[in-house]
């Protein structure tokens, strides 16, 4: 049998959900039933259970609306006040919502029994009023208790997530920097400067050294600086500038760079990404350009595509596009022609 969680229970499109709540519907009327069984009537007794399924639906109904999915790129504050006001906006709506229903419900009930419409009102205002707004306020409560506990499950979740995902995504960016064909290069690298020119080797050590550092400090956080990622990527881009020379030409603009945050080591992923993937000489270099575009940071490379393509580390576009999305709620773009390759992460606050 499948199991039913609290998700699939509050679930509208689903026919077993109605089902649910009129079988909870019907416990409620039994027990009230058995405790009020001398004094009220049996058709009041049915009216009372059709007016608590109908209040039931519209009050679901109302909750998933307004206790949609929060924007996981806020503070723990914002979180907070964001759920507590709509709790108030839900409790508003249902009361209403809830006093409409109640009072077409009399006038209902009385037009069909022949009784005086002028005194429902007076009536529902001097006999039924405090009994009722008691038992809604007591049915909203626990109600919107229960989408408020269901939204910091889902906040729960996408932190473990997230938490999970900067993991993997930490474990795969240093297996990239210390895999044999970098270790090589980068040691070859050094080893060909260290008699002829120490001063650039000690240079490279230290770059190399910089960009491991960062990598361990700051892979499993959010987000960074801008500037400390454009700094790590000038840091980056020596290494290969070093071996590669003239082959290789990176420009960036530093405009706004101290305003905006950014998800860590993307920049460098995607430099990494455009020098793996394309081919460079000094008569075609490979032009990398990365500038600021509204919300986001640009980072565009001439296409220029080996012939024979290097397997995948599995930390490209799809990893990173993830982990924009579990932090930031945006989407990354990327965009190519027949001349440029593009991609566009958005900038964080």
């Amino acid at each position: 049998m499948r199991k039913i969680t609290l998700e699939s229970f509050l679930d509208q499109r689903k026919p077993l959900s109605h089902i649910l709540y009129l079988l909870i519907t019907l416990v409620v009327i039994t027990f009230v039933a058995l405790k009020n069984r001398d004094t009220m009537p049996f058709p009041n007794i049915l009216s009372f259970g059709l007016l608590g399924l109908i209040q039931l639906e519209i009050f679901i109904f109302v909750a998933r609306l307004i206790f949609k999915e929060l924007n996981p790129n806020i503070t723990g504050r914002a979180f907070t006040r964001i759920v507590l006001s709509r709790f108030f906006l839900f409790v508003i709506i249902c009361f209403f919502a809830a006093l409409v229903i109640i009072l077409v419900f009399e006038y209902t009930a009385t037009l069909i029994r022949g009784g005086d419409m002028s005194l429902v009102l007076d009536n529902f205002i001097d006999y039924e009023f405090s009994t009722w707004i008691k038992s809604t306020i007591g049915g909203l409560s626990f109600g919107a208790i229960i989408f408020i506990v269901i939204q910091w499950q889902d906040a729960l979740k996408r932190e473990q997530k997230l938490r999970e995902e900067n993991l993997v995504f930490q474990n795969e960016t240093l297996k990239s920097q210390v895999n044999p064909h970098f270790l090589f290069n980068s040691l070859n690298t050094v080893s060909s400067l260290i008699h002829t020119h120490p001063d650039k080797a000690e240079q490279f050590i230290n770059n190399l050294s910089s960009v491991y550092r960062y990598i361990l400090e700051n892979g499993q956080k959010d987000k960074v600086p801008i500037q400390s990622e454009l700094d790590l990527l000038n840091r980056y881009f020596e290494l290969h500038r070093v071996r590669d020379e003239e082959k290789i030409v990176l420009s960036i603009d530093y405009s706004d760079a101290d305003d905006y945050r950014i998800l860590p080591v993307s920049l460098q992923i995607l430099l990494e990404n455009a020098i793996k993937h394309n081919s460079a000489t000094r008569e075609n270099p490979l032009n990398v350009s990365i500038f600021f575009e509204g919300d986001y940071i640009v980072v565009k490379n001439n296409l220029q595509k080996k012939a024979s393509q290097l397997k995948s580390t599995g930390i490209g576009l799809k990893n990173l596009a993830e982990r924009i999305r579990l932090i930031s709620g945006k989407e990354l773009i990327v965009e190519q022609d027949g001349r440029f390759f593009i991609v566009k992460i958005p900038l964080l606050k």
